[in-house]
């Protein structure tokens, strides 16, 4: 449940009370929140709520353990990593450039902006997160407005439209919160970054794209305004700070043959950014159809994992098959086929002790069970 502008005042005014509370408290997990819940509140009465609200959100969150936040807002907010990449993007290109980020909601994005110099102003039509805000950055410019009512100038526009409604995810432009259309209308003379959920359709878009992903993860699709980026991107991003980017201007040439050695499922972010053959090319893997994400190859390249090819069969043949294997546990992966992995799962009652993977996809016409061993995983040097 998000917080109240008054929880949030009653946070930042007690807050040294609070971190205390929280680090006498321990580690927040499910099973002892019940206790935990009792416990703030016979230490901070009716705010008990509220402590716990900001001990749930910050369990689940990677912003630093000094923010307030609620888990909802936590939830929303940029990625520290996929913002401080933001950040640079817009440093590089147009430096110490004023940056107003339209629905900062928390903060995260002005953190990162601040940090690379880049002058950061925020404002958000919700004055409990603009509060947050105030707390987490301090001494940033903020303002309560709409983002459809500008009342800042500023070189660079960012903003993160609300994804969900009624707790569905939307996927329409003009369904976002603000719609994207008046959004981009409102500020059409303003270089912008706009945040979207990776799976938005941006056959419309003609600037820049690019999808990020963190640890594998594929964390959203930003839409640029051609003077920040060009084409597409994937940018591959690991914990340890190690950033991977593949760009649809690079070679695209690779052949389609059958399976070799290794099965490849590419990064989430390098298959929203249409850069499969891209990929492909660069670490000499070859298409297992022209129509399908999945490549095959030799080895595994770095940073990602594979599963070595057995065999190939048909659906009908796949608990047969499995049973002879021995198959207990199963990775089960599935593209271009109507298939839903838990029901198949169900269906094959495997009862052995290996464990096992399966890659389902459409090849040429007709449907096929690529059988592997185990996913393998080749960490970068």
């Amino acid at each position: 449940m998000a917080l109240s502008i008054q929880e949030v005042h009653y946070l930042r005014t007690h807050f040294a009370q609070v971190q205390e509370a929280l680090q006498a408290l321990g580690p927040h997990n499910k099973k002892d929140q019940m206790r935990q819940a009792v416990q703030l509140r016979q230490q901070f009465g009716d705010a008990g709520r509220a402590v716990m609200e900001l001990a749930s959100a910050r369990a689940s969150s990677s912003l630093p353990q000094t923010w307030l936040m609620d888990k909802d807002s936590a939830q929303q907010a940029t990625h520290p990593l996929v913002a401080a990449r933001r950040a640079k993007r817009i440093a590089s290109t147009m430096p110490g450039a004023t940056v107003a980020d339209v629905t900062c909601s928390i903060g995260a994005e002005l953190a990162a902006l601040s940090h690379e110099g880049l002058r950061a102003i925020g404002s958000d039509i919700d004055p409990a997160r603009l509060a947050m805000a105030q707390h987490n950055v301090a001494g940033t410019p903020l303002l309560q407005a709409d983002a459809l009512a500008p009342a800042v100038r500023a070189d660079v526009m960012i903003a993160d439209p609300a994804r969900r409604s009624g707790g569905r995810r939307i996927w329409k432009p003009e369904d976002l919160q603000p719609p994207l259309p008046t959004l981009l209308d409102t500020w059409h003379h303003t270089p912008c970054a706009i945040k979207c959920a990776p799976g938005l359709n941006y056959s419309f878009w003609e600037g820049g794209v690019s999808v990020v992903s963190v640890d594998g993860g594929v964390k959203e699709l930003c839409l640029y305004s051609p003077e920040l980026l060009q084409g597409r991107e994937a940018v591959l991003i690991n914990s340890a700070g190690g950033i991977d980017t593949l760009h649809s201007d690079m070679p695209d040439a690779v052949a389609v043959t059958e399976p070799r050695r290794y099965i490849i499922d590419p990064d989430g972010a390098i298959v929203r950014a249409g850069l499969v053959r891209h990929y492909a090319h660069r670490e000499s893997l070859s298409m297992l159809d022209p129509h399908i994400a999945y490549l095959t190859g030799n080895s595994i390249p770095e940073g990602t994992s594979g599963f070595a090819y057995i065999e190939s069969v048909g659906l009908k043949q796949l608990k047969t098959t499995l049973q002879g294997y021995d198959c207990g546990s199963l990775e089960i992966l599935v593209r271009g086929v109507d298939v839903d992995p838990d029901r198949l799962r169900k269906q094959l009652k495997l009862r052995g002790s290996q464990p096992m993977a399966i890659i389902i996809a459409r090849i040429g016409d007709g449907a096929q069970a690529m059988i592997c061993h185990p996913r393998q995983h080749h960490a970068v040097a």
